[in-house]
């Protein structure tokens, strides 16, 4: 007799995975691919979408025909910062551009002249000025810059969207994925901000649901519970808000570092933005206080440089115990943000372990100034989640940063899977009965 499960696609921006989750929520199986970039037409790096969505699709069948399990519900966790541009054929017009990719600086000028100036904007969209990681100044730039697609453009779907509609043959934009740092989201007036309208963009988006949202792809013998996909930081945040009742503020750790506070609803300031602070939404579209860091793309680079210079492999982080010994003798960590690593010569290092204390006084004094920014006073626990969770090095600096606060590695090892799952439970898993979903180890 085959399984009931839930088939979740997690897609990074270097793992893509997928998960079986039964309905107690224990993972069945899981797998993952890192595929190889390719280039876009100015030569940049982007995602490969048509092996993406290839692989999407391959494993969908596979595990829909499965005598092993019995997929029941679908759902998507992405990074959130990319948009397809599909046509009338639902064909994508355009290479994913890479949300890193530079910004024309005269089209940034002409979109905040035209807007109200750089401070207002942002104020509005609850979003720092990123450039191109505005997702929404990607489809300004296609207008410009190439009208002939633009006019093409029938949908921009962010990232997650375009992976359930592979599937579901639906378009839908979600108000995890529209509410993250997007320009596209005015926060005072809970809808599109007025520029969409203006520039004629609001029909290039599909309609706007919550997370919670399904649609149905209907085969061949029986229908199938589609999510309509997550911003995968607002997905990871979801076992959190099922679990705690109290306060917290959550780490999410991954290329980016995400302090989450679902708790402080207070407006962004003009200096929290400039240290990019912002808001997203959660699944059920209300406000949550963040604020990031670049810590794990830092952290993937430089321990490559750190293992090469000493001879190891690059995963010989994973070995390295905390010391405080190490530690003590290391220079204090600048507390500034963006006191960079990669400028420091390693040959002032006499061993590995020496070099890593240091990186990681430096990625953690970048973390505690982050989280800082979204901490209130009646937050009295911590929980890390995802890579640096696992790691003993940097939980323990943290910790010693914050004397006052409840530190906790959390082990919910597929955060955002576990979110994306949970946000459609009533679809598949009416009858779910699953205790506290999140492990704990305090520091």
């Amino acid at each position: 007799m085959s399984i009931p499960v839930i088939l979740i696609f997690d897609v990074g921006k270097t793992n893509k995975k997928l998960l079986l989750f039964d309905r107690q929520y224990n993972v069945l199986h899981e797998e993952s691919i890192q595929p190889d970039e390719i280039t876009d037409e100015d030569g940049f790096a982007c995602e490969n979408l048509a092996a993406l969505t290839q692989w999407i699709w391959q494993q969908y069948w596979k595990y829909f025909t499965s005598e092993t399990y019995d997929v029941q519900a679908v759902n998507f966790a992405a990074y959130g910062a990319s948009l397809v541009h599909i046509n009338d054929f639902y064909k994508p017009l355009t290479p994913l551009y890479n949300y890193l990719k530079p910004y024309p600086e005269a089209l940034k000028q002409q979109f905040y002249d035209t807007y109200g100036g750089e401070d207002l904007v942002a104020r509005e969209t609850a979003s720092p000025v990123l450039g191109s990681l505005n997702s929404g100044m990607q489809l300004y730039r296609l207008k410009y810059e190439q009208p002939h697609v633009y006019q093409q453009t029938r949908y921009s779907l962010h990232l997650p969207q375009y992976l359930s509609f592979i599937i579901s043959s639906r378009a839908a934009s979600d108000i995890t994925s529209v509410g993250c740092h997007t320009h596209l989201w005015d926060f005072n007036i809970h809808k599109y901000h007025r520029w969409v309208y203006e520039e004629g963009m609001r029909t290039k988006f599909a309609p706007i649901y919550r997370g919670d949202n399904i649609v149905h792809a209907q085969n061949s013998t029986r229908k199938i519970a589609v999510g309509i996909g997550l911003h995968d930081s607002s997905a990871a945040l979801i076992p959190y808000l099922d679990s705690v009742t109290t306060p917290f503020v959550l780490i999410s750790t991954g290329t980016w570092c995400i302090s989450l506070n679902p708790f402080n609803d207070l407006p962004l300031t003009g200096e929290e933005l400039r240290q990019d602070c912002l808001c997203y939404l959660s699944y059920t579209g209300r406000p949550v206080k963040a604020a990031r860091v670049f810590a794990g793309y830092e952290h993937e680079q430089e321990v490559k440089r750190i293992a090469a210079h000493f001879n190891k492999a690059n995963n010989y982080f994973t070995t390295v115990a905390f010391d405080a010994a190490i530690l003590n003798k290391l220079q204090p960590a600048n507390m500034l943000r963006g006191a960079a690593f990669s400028e420091k010569d390693l040959t002032q290092f006499a061993t590995y372990e020496d070099a890593y204390h240091q990186l990681i006084a430096g990625i953690v004094a970048q973390q505690v100034h982050s989280a800082r920014l979204v901490l209130t006073d009646e937050v009295t626990t911590i929980f890390v989640d995802g890579g640096f969770g696992k790691n003993e090095v940097y939980m323990n600096m943290l910790a010693a940063a914050f004397p006052a606060v409840e530190v906790y590695a959390a082990s919910v090892a597929q955060a955002s899977a576990l979110g994306a799952a949970l946000a459609i439970e009533q679809s598949w898993n009416s009858q779910a009965q699953h205790g506290n979903l999140i492990r704990l180890r305090r520091y």
